[in-house]
């Protein structure tokens, strides 16, 4: 008898450390983050770290199965927005087109949505032609390389400020910095190692630079003023991650560079 009442002592104490961890659904909460009836994610399309079409043409991936669980949890349907870029991706936290976001967290994008803490991250540096003598991350800022970065992504978020004697190339999509160095346009793409690494197979010779210049913390966005919904996601991707949840979605994902996040 008095194992089993130690073991319900026990789960008495689990039920209380997880209710009290986790925010019971009150209708603020449906209301911030299914206003629709149903859970709005929104990420960048054809990015493997979020989801990519399989053979069958369904979208698969991290992002789609973390929403899943979340709608899951919030007892509605999961619905994926994709985007093509950033840009187009971010405006949508103001025109009310998606509920939640799975993307990097930058000073600018924290302007228009509450976020998580980080559930993934990636490191971010440099893929050079095979003619380059470029050939270390100190060799890149000086007088005449050209870098070529996404409009707004975080490579140009950081190497802005950074950069003092090359000059930055912004473009649409990452795919388009790449052609710059494919086609002798540019001396180095500067992005996400998840972007990087499959590049570097494509292009003849081309190289991916030891080391990093930045990380990218990944986490789930709330559009601002949606506060009680950006506190449950919070505690989701808190619960998620302790869990052993995310760390499985991270690992099934096989990017190589795309880790959890502490």
């Amino acid at each position: 008898m008095s194992s089993c009442r130690a073991a319900l002592s026990l789960l008495a104490l689990w039920v209380a450390v997880f209710v009290g961890a986790f925010p019971a659904l009150s209708q603020d909460i449906k209301t911030s983050l299914v206003p629709t009836g149903k859970l709005r994610g929104a990420f960048l399309a054809n990015n493997p770290i979020h989801a990519a079409k399989d053979a069958n043409g369904e979208l698969k991936g991290p992002s789609v199965e973390l929403g899943a669980e979340l709608a899951k949890r919030l007892g509605v349907p999961f619905e994926a927005a994709t985007y093509p870029s950033i840009k187009d991706l971010m405006s949508g936290a103001q025109s009310g087109a998606w509920d939640v976001v799975f993307v990097g967290i930058l000073p600018a994008r924290t302007a228009v949505a509450d976020f998580s803490a980080a559930y993934a991250q990636i490191e971010g540096s440099y893929l050079v032609g095979k003619d380059s003598k470029i050939l270390a991350i100190g060799d890149v800022d000086k007088p005449g390389i050209r870098v070529a970065v996404l409009e707004k992504g975080a490579a140009d978020n950081v190497l802005t400020p950074l950069l003092k004697q090359a000059t930055l190339t912004r473009t649409s999509t990452v795919n388009e910095a790449l052609e710059l160095v494919k086609s002798g346009q540019a001396d180095a793409v500067s992005a996400l190692k998840t972007f990087l690494y499959p590049a570097s197979e494509k292009i003849a010779g081309s190289r991916v630079l030891d080391g990093h210049i930045f990380v990218e913390q990944i986490g789930i966005g709330v559009p601002k003023g949606r506060e009680p919904g950006a506190a449950y996601v919070r505690k989701f991707v808190d619960e998620a991650k302790a869990s052993g949840l995310i760390k499985g979605i991270v690992e099934r994902a096989a990017q190589r560079g795309f880790v959890t996040a502490p």
